[in-house]
């Protein structure tokens, strides 16, 4: 179902800013910036010769007109996996509550809940 930790998602005021202090500062490096939608942009940084796992460096405001529930406030743990829909289907059938499935020029991902009914995103490449 579930094939690796994936990213952590950190929402920010300002990405800008946030890609100054990753890079800059902590010295990490970006390894994905791409425009999403109109102004927006996924940006990607992760300590430099790691590509396992990356800090997303989201708009906070974005997610919010996105998806008014989900906790901005913490960092969201996104998970990969090789096959969504079949994972999908295998935890729906389980009893884990999921969201739906979303498409996106990137990818498709969907949320699920543990039991304390803390959120997680599955992601699969497209």
């Amino acid at each position: 179902m579930i094939n690796k930790i994936f990213k952590i998602t950190i929402y920010v005021n300002n990405q800008e800013e946030a890609k100054k202090f990753w890079v800059d500062k902590m010295g990490f490096e970006v390894k994905r910036e791409e425009n999403m939608m109109g102004e927006h942009k996924w940006l990607e940084v992760s300590p430099k010769d790691d590509d396992s796992t990356t800090f997303v460096l989201y708009d906070k405001n974005l997610m919010k007109s996105q998806n008014p529930s989900i906790n901005v406030g913490h960092p969201s743990v996104m998970l990969y996996t090789k096959d969504i829909d079949k994972s999908h289907s295998d935890m729906k059938s389980i009893g884990i509550v999921v969201g739906e499935v979303m498409n996106y020029p990137y990818g498709k991902m969907y949320n699920f809940f543990d039991n304390d009914g803390n959120t997680y995103l599955l992601y699969s490449d497209k």
